[in-house]
Formats: structure tokens, C-alpha cells, sequence
């Protein structure tokens, strides 16, 4: 730094060991993240619960279903845009707000029509809460561990998912299903109070927005000592002029790149939802029991954790394009062995776990090699609509399950077809990283080079 009262961002953050102020930072982010898996898992829950007591047909409950998706997919949109406006956590805390006041007034819904209309309006907020959650936390995560960081962030939402199961088991015997929306909501709520309190706003944001001194060097303080009168700066490459951070992530310097990513989550989405939707019926195609199908499809996303950790560890590491790129690889190939192996139920459970630890840990890796491509000034616009748009591959591959039964191919022809979006996704990465422009923060090594 040329003068003792410079404090460049990302340099500040970079250099130094990571704090406990940054660890608290993550936990909030995780739980936040946490709650989304948690909401995920518990509309299973009460659907079943729903068939039975109001005596309904289980395809009556399909826009019930579709409609979280589509408010998660316009709320990441939305969202994306606002955060690089009014700043992370002001988005964050409004959409934990939305998503447990709505999933909580869900506990009083007493017909299909208000049902769909609240999980449309839970999924607003859902879908505003990871893309933020994810910038945020990349945005206080040194360069040489930011990959890892905020996948480790995302393991929260395995885990989140698990608790919905397991309170939903429990609940839902005992005080119905409604309990379980009550928690649900409940939860969302109080952990805004506690983001209120204790989480910081994004300094990088805070600097890139012209913030009082004061009030950035009140949260950097808690990192690490700054002079006395510091003077903050945020020196990156590939800031431009736009209209706005949606102009920015769509022009001329930044349009493969998005165009390349939201193609990439957008087949991710669509084998993960196809595979979660219909691995137990497709399963039970082969002869299988019900219990053998419900075990193999289980270890689908069990190794999640695991491979999330993984890729984000050679992340920071290796050229991040190629290493998540292999990971889509090798989803494919291991979903392409699943269709030959089928007459081998342990074989295919081996298949199939490392098929969705491969598939889990390359698309949670995602929104880190998003969070590192876009500046300061549209990074939560262009996580957010890589997660929105790419929610719509979800959805597609949710309803393509079905037309790919009706086909009558074979299962090795099936699962063959199921590898071909993982190989699209490889190949979009690939490109996107040939293109060159702009390139991603340098991996950690000795010729590592700032962002």
C-alpha cells in the first residue's frame, strides 16, 4: 500500500488468517442456507399428510409443488439485482422474513388454491436467501480458501433437509402437519433477528457504494486492527459502466460467461431433479423391491456433503472451470454405468453414490465459481440469476421423468440419456474458461496473481 491509511478490500481480507468474526459470519450464513433444505424437505412431509386428510388426488398437488419452484426461480431473479442495490444482508433478512411469515400463515391454508398461493410466495423468499447467502459469505472469504468456504456454507443444506425429515417423522404423527409449518416458519423469523443483531453487510459492498468510513472500519476492525484513519478502497479488474448489474452481467465483456454458467446450473438442475424424482420408480422398473429402491435412491444424496467439501478444497487449489467440470464428467459417466449395472443391486448402490457425490458436490460449487467471476457491483445479481434460471432446469427435469417412462426405451438407454446433461455441463464450463475473458481469481499457488 503507497501511504499507511490505504485499506484495500479484498487485499485487507486476503492477507490476513481467518477470523472468528469470519466463522460467525458463515454459521449464519449456513443456518440460513440450512432453513432453505429444511423448507425443501418438509412440503414431502405434509403432502402425503395432505392426500390422506383432505381427501385429495396426489396429482391435485402438483401446482402445489411447481409453485415453490417458480417463486424460488422469479425470487433469485428479483433478488439478484436488489441486493447490488440496497446490499446483502438487507435482501437476506427481507427474504427469511418472507419465507417464514408465509410458510408459517401456510399452517392456516384450508384449500388447494391458498396452498399453491403461499408456497409461490414462501418460494419468493427461498429463492432470495441462497444467492445472497452465498455472495455474502464470498465476499468476506480470503482468496485462498473462498471456494471451500462457501461450499462448506452449502452443507447446510443436506443437513437442513435431514432435520425437515426428521421433525416431519416426528410432528406430524403427534400434532399434524401444520406443526410442522409452524417450525418451519418460526425459525426463518427468529434467525432474522439474529441476522439483524450480528451479521455485517458486505464491506466490499459497503466500499463500492460510497459507505462512511466509520461504519466499514467498525466490521473490519473486528477482523483484524486498521490504522487510525483508514481510507478504503476496492481495486478489481472487470469493473465497468452499465445501466445497471443486470446490463453489466449481459454485456459484451460478461455474456459467455453468464450465458455459460446459467447453461451449466440450468442441466445440473434437470439431472439432480430428474434423478431425485424418478430414481425409486425407474428402480423398481428392474424388479426391484420397494425397500431396495428407497435404499439405492437414498445414497444418491447422502456423499453431498462430502463432494461439496472436496471440490471446493481443489478449488482453491486448481483451475476451479476444470475442476467442477470433471466433476459433471464424472457424473455422467457414473449415471451412464447405473443403466448397465442394474442386475447387481450392490453394484448400482456403489454406482449411485458416487454418481450423486460427483453430481451434488459439482453443483453446490456452482455459485463460488459464479461469486468469483462477476465484480463487486453485480456479484449477487449474477449468482442469483445463475440459481433462478437454472431453477428451470429443476422443473423441467421434474416433468420429463414421466414422458421418458412413456417411451418404453430400455434402462441402460434411460440412464444413457440421463448422462448426456452432465456432459453439456462439462463442455459449457470448458468453453467458458477457453474464452478467457475475464478470468477467475488465480488458484492458490506460487504464481497466484489478486483477482
Amino acid at each position: 500500500m503507497p501511504h499507511d491509511n490505504n485499506v484495500e478490500i479484498r487485499g485487507f481480507i486476503d492477507d490476513q488468517p481467518f477470523s472468528r468474526y469470519q466463522w460467525l459470519i458463515l454459521v449464519l450464513c449456513f443456518l440460513a442456507v440450512a432453513l432453505d433444505g429444511f423448507d425443501t424437505a418438509i412440503i414431502g412431509f405434509i403432502a402425503t399428510s395432505l392426500v390422506q386428510e383432505w381427501g385429495i388426488e396426489k396429482t391435485s398437488l402438483g401446482p402445489v409443488m411447481s409453485a415453490a419452484l417458480v417463486g424460488l426461480a422469479v425470487g433469485a431473479l428479483a433478488a439478484g439485482p436488489l441486493a447490488d442495490r440496497i446490499g446483502r444482508k438487507k435482501v437476506l433478512v427481507i427474504s427469511l422474513l418472507l419465507f417464514g411469515g408465509f410458510s408459517l400463515l401456510t399452517a392456516f391454508a384450508g384449500s388447494l388454491s391458498t396452498l399453491t398461493l403461499l408456497r409461490f410466495l414462501t418460494g419468493l423468499g427461498l429463492g432470495a436467501a441462497m444467492p445472497n447467502a452465498a455472495t455474502l459469505m464470498s465476499e468476506y472469504a480470503p482468496q485462498r480458501c473462498r471456494a471451500l468456504m462457501v461450499n462448506l456454507m452449502f452443507c447446510g443444506f443436506p443437513l437442513g433437509s435431514s432435520l425437515g425429515g426428521f421433525s416431519s417423522a416426528w410432528l406430524i404423527p403427534h400434532f399434524g402437519w401444520q406443526s410442522v409449518m409452524v417450525l418451519g416458519g418460526v425459525m426463518p423469523l427468529l434467525l432474522a433477528l439474529v441476522l439483524i443483531a450480528a451479521l455485517p453487510e458486505s464491506a466490499r459492498f459497503m466500499v463500492a457504494r460510497g459507505y462512511a468510513a466509520q461504519r466499514i472500519a467498525k466490521v473490519l476492525k473486528r477482523i483484524a486492527p486498521l490504522p487510525k484513519t483508514p481510507h478504503f478502497m476496492l481495486q478489481e479488474e472487470g469493473q465497468i459502466k452499465a445501466a445497471s448489474p443486470l446490463g453489466m452481467i449481459f454485456s459484451r465483456r460478461y455474456l459467455l460467461g453468464t450465458l455459460m454458467l446459467c447453461l451449466t446450473y440450468f442441466m445440473g438442475l434437470m439431472i439432480f431433479y430428474l434423478l431425485t424424482s424418478w430414481l425409486p420408480l425407474l428402480i423398481r422398473e428392474t424388479g426391484a423391491s420397494v425397500t431396495q429402491a428407497s435404499l439405492i435412491t437414498a445414497l444418491f444424496p447422502l456423499g453431498g456433503g462430502l463432494g461439496v467439501l472436496i471440490i471446493g478444497w481443489l478449488m482453491d487449489r486448481m483451475n476451479p472451470h476444470k475442476v467442477v467440470a470433471v466433476g459433471y464428467l464424472l457424473t455422467g459417466l457414473f449415471v451412464g454405468i447405473i443403466g448397465f449395472v442394474y442386475s447387481y443391486p450392490p453394484l448400482m448402490a456403489i454406482t449411485v453414490f458416487i454418481a450423486g457425490t460427483c453430481m451434488n458436490g459439482a453443483q453446490s460449487s456452482m455459485p463460488a465459481l459464479a461469486a468469483g467471476f462477476y465484480p463487486t457491483q453485480s456479484r449477487a445479481t449474477g449468482v442469483a440469476w445463475m440459481l433462478g434460471l437454472g431453477r428451470f432446469g429443476g422443473i423441467l427435469g421434474a416433468m420429463s421423468g414421466g414422458a421418458l417412462m412413456q417411451m418404453q426405451l430400455s434402462f441402460s438407454t434411460i440412464f444413457t440419456l440421463l448422462a448426456i446433461p452432465a456432459l453439456i455441463a462439462a463442455l459449457a464450463l470448458i468453453a467458458k474458461h477457453l474464452s478467457g475473458y475475464p478470468a477467475l481469481p488465480a488458484p492458490l499457488n506460487k504464481n497466484a496473481v489478486r483477482e
